[in-house]
């Protein structure tokens, strides 16, 4: 194993560690407070589409949010604003653009309860279902959201998100 390599790993290793031992240090009183406190973390939105799983809108740790992914959907519908779908739940037709803003407005929602702002994100992951013939539109919209503020931001390509839409984001912002 070379220096470099034992570097990476012992930091990894005593990171591991210390996860595997915290419980066994906390345990009684002070790890039901932890454990307590890692549930207040957890943040859902009354505005935001309801999560498709077992997961909350967000997690607070430290001064950081972590949004889980979002899309466009809207609260308490099956319906997704530019989507049109047949009998059989197939996407006939969709407006990139108008799915764009919706998943932005249920960005900012879930950041405004949590305590945040627009201006708060700092990195961007964008799942796309189709790049060439979303990218140039999808990239115009985020352009005019995020004019002041500029985040980092990944772009990717998948082939199938868990609703018949074609975006979705995740976000990290500060609080």
């Amino acid at each position: 194993m070379s220096s470099a390599q034992i570097c990476c790993y012992l930091p990894f290793k005593a990171l591991h560690l210390q996860s595997f031992f915290l419980p066994l240090l906390l345990e009684g009183e002070g790890w039901g407070e932890v454990k307590k406190n890692m549930a207040e973390d957890r943040i859902n939105s009354s505005k935001a589409p309801e999560p498709v799983g077992a997961y909350p809108h967000a997690r607070k740790v430290g001064n950081l949010l972590f949004l889980s992914g979002v899309g466009p959907r809207e609260r308490g519908t099956k319906k997704i604003p530019g989507v049109e779908l047949d009998e059989k739940g197939n996407i006939v037709s969709y407006d990139i653009e108008t799915q764009c803003k919706s998943v932005f407005q249920n960005i900012k929602w879930i950041l405004e309860e949590a305590g945040s702002s627009w201006d708060n994100i700092v990195d961007v992951q964008v799942f796309l279902t189709n790049m060439k013939d979303d990218f140039a539109i999808y990239n115009k919209v985020y352009a005019e959201w995020f004019k002041d503020n500029q985040p980092c931001r990944t772009t990717i390509e998948i082939n199938c998100l868990p609703t018949p839409i074609a975006i979705e984001l995740k976000v990290i912002a500060t609080i």
